[in-house]
C-alpha cells in the first residue's frame, strides 16, 4: 500500500495546501485528494513540482507499507 504523507511535509514546511495549489498550478481539490489518499495515480510530472516546491524528496511524500497479512480464520 502507498501511503501518502503530504499533509506531514506541508506542515512541516508551515505551507497551507491553497500556497502549494498555487506555487505549482494545481487544484486545491486535486492536492486534496492526494493529501487524503484519495487519487489512483499521480503524474510525475506534478510529483516533481511538489517536491519541488516543498524542497523535499519524493519518498517525503509517498511512502511504501506492506499490506498486513490477513488474520487466519480459526476452525
Amino acid at each position: 500500500m502507498i501511503i501518502t504523507n503530504l499533509d506531514v511535509v506541508l506542515a512541516r514546511r508551515k505551507m497551507s495546501l491553497q500556497e502549494l495549489s498555487e506555487r505549482i498550478d494545481i487544484s486545491v481539490v486535486n492536492l486534496s485528494k492526494l493529501k487524503t489518499g484519495k487519487v489512483r495515480a499521480i503524474r510525475f510530472s506534478t510529483l516533481d513540482a511538489i517536491c519541488r516546491v516543498l524542497n523535499c524528496q519524493t519518498g517525503d511524500i509517498l511512502e511504501f507499507r506492506p499490506d498486513e497479512p490477513e488474520p487466519e480464520a480459526e476452525d
